[in-house]
């Protein structure tokens, strides 16, 4: 082949300013490329797309060079002071163990070195205090600037606010999308939070008010989705993944966590049983083009562990725990890839008109 041959291929699957240099030597194709996504798995990905355009008996080598976006801060009006980091936790649907991974993820954090704090977003259903064993504490008060803010609950190194401090253990939360999206707003901007390294914001499931609220108060430095491998959560984990990805939303899915990965009985450790299907959000990841993060083991372990107010992730040197850690340090290089190369997440400006909602950046 001749450079225009491996040109007018290349065409068909990049732009022609992402092709730097093009040398052929016999059969062999060194192909140079300019690229803004430094991930691996996009990488991975467009070296596939692309190897498997050219003929086999052509031995095809693609060389990256990452580009960086020129980034803006002018935008980053509502950052929280002192916070470095804000990642939502999210789930298509409930009961994929979203909470269980929210505070084992911030516990293997924190064992990193990291300051991290949990917003319990789920106004109508939280479960961060019991996942801590604090629910019967109150936050307190205290004054900055002579200002009177919320002083955050702190249990095992981590500073938890959620809606649960507020109300009644057995009081259910009957309130409004705009009741709980001003109560939403108070923790997030009167609460005295201090440096924190990562706050992850523990959102309720499928995709509402409350997260349309977050999106619209604090610029996300990006959202991390929960699902279980079956087929019916995976389904509703996608509309998460879309509604990130919406244009007018725009904030970037640093990656997928699968929960309940496979079942290991007591009695026989070296035994997994598949029950809810093996890969599933594994194979959502490649056809969503986002990071898989890694998963997670259904052992009754991690359930008695959060019934008890002692996170699993907690127990060094456990599969359970590594399991996490290495999710945590996925995690951070997911984190550290965003920050460098995109723009910081634009605050969304909500507005209702004639009965329906209409989204646009600020």
């Amino acid at each position: 082949m001749n450079k225009t041959e491996v040109i007018s291929t290349l065409e068909k699957i990049i732009t022609p300013s992402q092709i730097r240099n093009i040398n052929i030597f016999g059969n062999e194709i060194v192909i140079d490329l300019n690229i803004d996504n430094p991930s691996l798995h996009a990488k991975k990905k467009l070296e596939k797309s692309i190897i498997s355009s050219f003929k086999k008996n052509h031995k095809i080598i693609v060389n990256f060079n990452v580009i960086k976006k020129n980034i803006d801060y002018k935008d980053n009006k509502n950052k929280l002071e002192g916070i470095d980091n804000v990642i939502a936790i999210s789930s298509g649907k409930g009961g994929v163990g979203k909470s269980t991974i929210t505070s084992n993820l911030a516990i293997s954090l924190s064992k990193m070195g990291f300051r991290v704090g949990i917003l319990d977003s789920d106004i109508y259903g939280p479960s961060i205090p019991t996942m801590f064993d604090v629910e019967s504490l109150r936050p307190t008060s205290v004054k900055i600037d002579n200002r009177s803010m919320i002083k955050p609950i702190e249990s095992y190194g981590i500073k938890i606010l959620s809606i649960g401090f507020f109300t009644e253990p057995n009081q259910a939360v009957i309130w409004r999308g705009p009741m709980a999206s001003k109560a939403l707003n108070q923790m997030i901007f009167e609460t005295n939070w201090g440096e924190i390294d990562f706050l992850l914001v523990d959102l309720p499931p499928g995709t509402g008010d409350i997260h349309l609220s977050i999106v619209q108060s604090i610029p996300l430095n990006g959202a991390i989705v929960v699902s279980t491998p079956q087929k019916v959560a995976l389904s509703d984990a996608k509309r998460g993944i879309s509604m990130f990805n919406q244009k007018n939303i725009d904030v970037p899915v640093l990656g997928l966590i699968e929960n309940m990965a496979y079942f290991v009985p007591e009695d026989m450790p070296e035994k997994k049983y598949f029950i809810f299907g093996k890969d599933g959000v594994k194979n959502l990841a490649d056809d969503c083009d986002v990071p898989f993060l890694g998963l997670v083991p259904l052992y009754k372990s991690i359930r008695e562990a959060s019934d008890f107010g002692h996170p699993a992730s907690l127990q060094d040197k456990s599969v359970i725990s590594k399991s996490f850690e290495k999710i945590a340090k996925n995690v951070v290089s997911s984190v550290l890839e965003r920050n460098s190369h995109l723009p910081p997440t634009k605050i969304v400006k909500i507005t209702t008109m004639a009965g329906c909602t209409a989204i646009k950046k600020k």
